[in-house]
């Protein structure tokens, strides 16, 4: 079986990965699938338990542009934008052959950096919904010229996949608004697509942790040693400029309890999934007397945290 070539990705035993980004956002009102009106996968058989789908071609399969169809609905959260993250098991077959070329669980990753090589997978994630099975047809120019190539594919070939979007992650922090009214905080602005903005007050910092839920999500609460997705924006008191953000870099963070500095620890945990927090870190509970890259030693920290959710390991 062949495999995707080594410079857009590494399949494995432990998951497909990519990076890229682009700029589509479907609106839910607008929502509409990449729908198959020639008939074409009425050729196709998909059988299997969800995350281990498999395909059966009766005849060969060529398309000129993605066409899908959802074989099983999902009742999860819906992909309504490229910016949010998604985790899903493909089965890929030989349009013209119908040979298996890989089966593979993927890593959390964002619609957009699928689709900037893989534009057939993001037009068939785009509007599904969590836990739908969707099979698809995908002409080698809805890849990426090196995917094509690691597939043996040239001209007017095309591949057949079965894809169980098994994680949907919404964009931004979901839950519902709450009125915290603590003197002295920072205040946060949010952009349309939720990227926080924060003005941090002329005033002394607070002298202990103070942790305030600016949405209340109800999802999942979590736990001590959960993988938890989240997209975060840091600065330190005084400073107007952000030391490091998830929503500038483009893609979101999984982190656990263990792996972050004291304080950001202890606004995390007991949080539920769709929460927006707010976090002002003393520097005992920081980086302390230690500087670290953009930090000053001695800083108080101050984060707005989406949790977007807990991530599960990639299917094998």
């Amino acid at each position: 079986m062949r495999r995707i070539s080594a410079a857009l990705a590494v399949i494995g035993l432990s998951a497909l990965t990519l990076v890229g980004c682009a700029s589509a956002t479907p609106s839910e009102a607008s929502c509409d699938h990449a729908v198959d009106t020639s008939g074409v996968l009425d050729t196709v058989t998909v059988s299997g338990a969800v995350g281990t789908p498999d395909l059966v071609l009766s005849a060969p399969v060529y398309v000129d542009h993605t066409v899908g169809k959802d074989e099983t609905v999902g009742t999860g959260l819906r992909v309504t934008s490229d910016a949010q993250d998604v985790q899903f098991t493909i089965t890929i077959t030989s349009g013209s052959t119908g040979q298996k070329i890989l089966t593979s669980g993927t890593q959390v990753m964002s619609v957009s950096k699928w689709r900037e090589a893989y534009a057939g997978f993001a037009q068939l994630m785009t509007c599904a919904t969590e836990g739908s099975r969707i099979v698809g047809a995908i002409p080698a120019s809805d890849l990426a010229p090196q995917a094509a190539q690691g597939w043996g594919l040239s001209g007017t070939d095309s591949i057949v996949v079965a894809l169980d979007l098994q994680k949907v992650y919404p964009a931004a922090a979901d839950g519902v608004p709450q009125y915290n009214d603590r003197r002295g905080m920072p205040s946060v602005v949010l952009a349309p697509d939720g990227r926080p903005g924060i003005i941090v007050p002329d005033t002394a910092p607070p002298a202990d942790l103070a942790v305030e839920v600016l949405k209340k999500g109800d999802g999942p609460v979590v736990g001590d040693t959960d993988n938890i997705r989240i997209n975060y924006t840091g600065l330190t008191w005084g400073s107007h400029e952000a030391f490091d953000s998830t929503w500038e870099k483009g893609a979101s963070a999984a982190v656990t309890l263990d792996s972050v500095v004291p304080g950001f620890a202890q606004a995390l945990k007991g949080q539920t999934v769709g929460s927006q927090i707010l976090v002002v870190i003393p520097p005992a509970l920081g980086y302390g007397d230690k500087a670290s890259a953009s930090i000053p030693a001695g800083s108080t920290l101050v984060f707005v945290i989406d949790v977007l959710g807990i991530d599960t390991p990639a299917t094998q």
